[in-house]
């Protein structure tokens, strides 16, 4: 049995549609937010609400389950959400891994990110896996949360847990634009006014999705990507 929490989100519902497709038996979460028609009723997936700050909901969500997948997270840059952020995305995480470490999952794949690898104001310096957090006026809330979570799963790592990390930069795909980082796209939809000093990272949703299902697959562990 596979566990995708944040199932009927954007990243999280184009995999489980990738592993319905391949036959799997999926079991996907929700919380507030419900699948959608076109993911409802997949074959091969059980659908259930839970709330993975309580720790009753991950354990029985986490039954008989083999490999998880941890896609859910609240992805805001509005500063009312700071604090649900800074709360929510580390604690929820901290709940997933203490239950796979008890449980004895065979593999966790989590969704980092690559804000989790902290910026800062050298714009031209290239950013990879080693780089190691830092301190910054640049980084934001999501970032720090997303940094703590990360800090979660290095610590199941600690005592044992066999786990991989992804930290994808923006995400886009075809799917629902109303939030999370494919929120740009509604943007973009609109025309920009400007062009920003910045610079960013792009990804595809269905390179993501091929990326972790492949790290589930492999023998490696405790590195991220």
């Amino acid at each position: 049995m596979i566990l995708v929490t944040g199932g009927s989100g954007f990243l999280g519902g184009h995999l489980v549609r990738e592993l319905s497709r391949r036959g799997e038996r999926v079991r996907a979460l929700y919380n507030t937010r419900h699948p959608g028609d076109d993911i409802a009723s997949l074959p091969g997936v059980e659908w259930i609400q839970a709330d993975l700050l309580d720790v009753y909901d991950v354990e029985a969500a986490m039954k008989d389950v083999d490999d998880v997948y941890h896609c859910a997270a609240i992805v805001s840059f509005d500063p009312r959400q700071r604090d649900e952020m800074l709360h929510f995305n580390p604690e929820s995480t901290a709940n997933i891994v203490n239950q796979a470490v008890e449980q004895g999952i065979r593999k966790l794949v989590y969704v980092s990110s690559v804000a989790a690898l902290g910026r800062s104001g050298h714009m031209n310096k290239e950013t990879d896996e080693e780089q190691e957090w830092g301190e910054s006026g640049y980084n934001s809330a999501y970032g720090i949360s997303k940094y703590l979570a990360e800090n979660e799963v290095w610590r199941g790592v600690g005592e044992g847990l066999c786990a991989a990390i992804v930290c994808p930069s923006l995400i886009l795909g075809p799917g629902d634009w109303s939030s999370g980082s494919p929120q740009i796209m509604t943007v973009v939809d609109k025309e920009f006014p400007f062009y920003t000093g910045g610079v960013n990272g792009w990804v595809g949703v269905a390179d993501v999705v091929n990326a972790m299902m492949l790290l589930m697959a492999s023998d490696i562990e405790g590195e991220r990507f």
